[in-house]
């Protein structure tokens, strides 16, 4: 595994050297509790000056690091090591009580640190990054302490919804969100869709204009945006080790068949092309993809670039669902630890790497969406349209958890099927939930 460490130590005698006046002269003691300031009566003050020829008493200098001593180990993505590091030092800087404490910043990419942190949680990180579909195991393996209380209002209060549910396992929250910003939502040429938010308006633009509208109805990821949308449930539940126990389908059922005729209905239409990358796309109207492609989206679209939260669709009464899908968040956990100081200080490091402050400084040095609501407000974030729709879309979309290899390969299957004619509009209602029967019932094979 690749590491990059970059070691940030301010030691006691460094943040006193800082706090010292001009000419060497000793810091200004820190004030003592207000009890003992009182101003003395006059008649004491003789008693305590010092006899003549006597040295009056050095006063001691302020201190740094009371709040304990050791080496704490991070691990963030290689993207931004360098970034974490100088935010590090911002911290040691304005919390000399931490003085005492030597911080290491490596590279451990959030899709490796679960892994590593569940194979031996002593030696692993002490604060890390991670995708939020690893939490369950990471919880169970112990390798998460629960958010502190003293700022566990604060957290909820200042990150959006979707990121909380996503920290959260049962009723508690075990990690500050990092980011929001994995996820799919709508880029479209607005001089050819005159109004995103239907998935049949946008169709009629794009056949009228001979434009192609892409979405990937192959993928196991994209899919769920009907699914979800219409009401269906696909999730698992796992053990201590990871395995799979419990599978919760409900894709055969009169929700799942409003999806799937819904995905028929679209890959039905003229303007359909299967797809999700901007960069493969011909001729195109409108498309379903994510943040990764904003700069070519752009350069495609020119000044008709546009952006939304994914449309509507309608199922067989006409009613219009709102598409969801899966949702994508990095979190930041910290490990459980044997001294209440070192907990203390991973809990305050982790709060503020995860803060408002943090969030919208990484967003402007490598581009990653804040979780945290006030910098999504910010000027800079709100001027961002992809990041925009994507928090918009990410309020009905529904946070990745783990899920089994085979049920990628089942849902590409499932769309191929579709595409290849097998499952269509001619098909009846009987086969068509015998179809939705066969992938709930793999589905859930894969759970026993």
């Amino acid at each position: 595994m690749k590491k990059k460490v970059l070691s940030l130590l301010l030691a006691s005698a460094m943040i006193s050297s800082l706090l010292a006046g001009c000419g060497g002269a000793a810091a200004e003691p820190a004030q003592p509790a207000a009890e003992e300031t009182a101003e003395p009566a006059a008649e004491d003050k003789a008693e305590e000056a010092p006899a003549a020829g006597e040295a009056e008493e050095e006063k001691p200098s302020a201190t740094v690091g009371d709040g304990g001593s050791g080496e704490i180990k991070v691990w963030v993505a290689d993207a931004v090591v360098d970034f974490t590091a100088k935010q590090v030092e911002k911290f040691m800087a304005d919390n000399p009580d931490y003085a005492g404490f030597k911080v290491s910043v490596e590279a451990v990419g959030e899709g490796d640190a679960a892994g590593n942190m569940i194979t031996d949680v002593e030696a692993g990180a002490d604060i890390y990054a991670f995708a939020q579909d690893q939490i369950a195991r990471l919880v169970a393996a112990g390798a998460l302490e629960t958010v502190n209380p003293d700022v566990l209002d604060a957290v909820k209060s200042e990150n959006d919804e979707g990121s909380i549910k996503a920290a959260t396992v049962g009723n508690e929250l075990y990690a500050y969100p990092l980011t929001s910003d994995n996820g799919y939502f709508l880029y479209y040429d607005k001089s050819v869709v005159k109004d995103p938010s239907t998935l049949d308006g946008i169709l009629a633009d794009c056949e009228a204009a001979g434009k192609n509208f892409y979405m990937e109805i192959n993928s196991g990821w994209y899919q769920t945006a009907f699914f979800f949308g219409a009401g269906c449930d696909l999730s698992y539940e796992t053990d201590d080790n990871g395995n799979f126990t419990k599978a919760n389908v409900t894709y055969a059922s009169d929700e799942g068949l409003a999806a799937l005729k819904a995905m028929i209905g679209l890959s039905e239409s003229k303007a359909f092309q299967n797809g999700s990358a901007m960069g493969e796309a011909t001729n195109v109207g409108a498309i379903v993809d994510g943040t990764w492609d904003s700069a070519t989206a752009q350069e495609v679209f020119g000044d008709n670039y546009a952006c939304a939260k994914l449309p509507t669709f309608k199922d067989g009464n006409g009613k219009e669902h709102q598409m969801s899908g899966f949702g994508g968040f990095k979190l930041l956990g910290v490990k459980p630890q044997t001294e209440d100081a070192k907990l203390a200080a991973c809990d305050a490091l982790a709060y503020f790497l995860a803060g408002e402050e943090a969030q919208l400084a990484r967003y402007k040095e490598v581009g990653w969406g804040p979780s945290n609501i006030k910098a999504q407000a910010s000027s800079d974030v709100k001027s961002d349209a992809a990041l925009s729709a994507l928090a918009e879309q990410l309020q009905y979309s529904i946070p990745q958890g783990q899920y089994p290899g085979d049920y990628w390969t089942l849902s590409t299957s499932l769309g191929d099927s579709i595409r290849n004619g097998e499952l269509s509009s001619y098909s009846s209602d009987d086969d068509l939930m015998a179809a939705l029967q066969k992938f709930q019932d793999t589905c859930e094979s894969y759970a026993q």
